[in-house]
């Protein structure tokens, strides 16, 4: 059974930083492409970033220049280092695991961010 459990989100002024966390069980980890996601009220749940086993990362348009994406794969830890945070970054961000070739596929359970102006 795999679980992921995020940490790190709360409450920030506009321009300030977060850093989210999410600890993996499990042993799929080290083979997984990691990688946030948020969902905003009334919004579909959107990509914010990913990392491949192999370190490869993508970014969605918004966040690029402000976020980073990171993992310790002795930890089985991914983090998402989130600077010059704003109002519209606020959303609740879901880990997520995956790997198509051996057909898993599992999110956290997600962790409120709210960017205050």
């Amino acid at each position: 059974q795999v679980q992921l459990v995020e940490s790190g989100g709360g409450l920030v002024q506009a321009g300030g930083s977060l850093r989210l966390s999410c600890a993996a069980s499990g042993s799929i980890f080290s083979i997984a492409t990691m990688g946030w996601y948020r969902q905003a009220p009334g919004k579909q749940r959107e990509l914010v970033a990913t990392i491949t086993s192999s370190g490869s990362y993508n970014y969605a348009d918004s966040v690029k220049g402000r976020f980073t994406i990171s993992r310790d794969n002795a930890k089985s830890t991914v983090y998402l280092q989130m600077n010059s945070l704003k109002p519209e970054d606020t959303a609740v961000y879901y880990c997520n695991a995956k790997r198509a070739v051996y057909a898993f596929n599992y999110w956290g359970q997600g962790t409120q961010v709210t960017v205050s102006s």
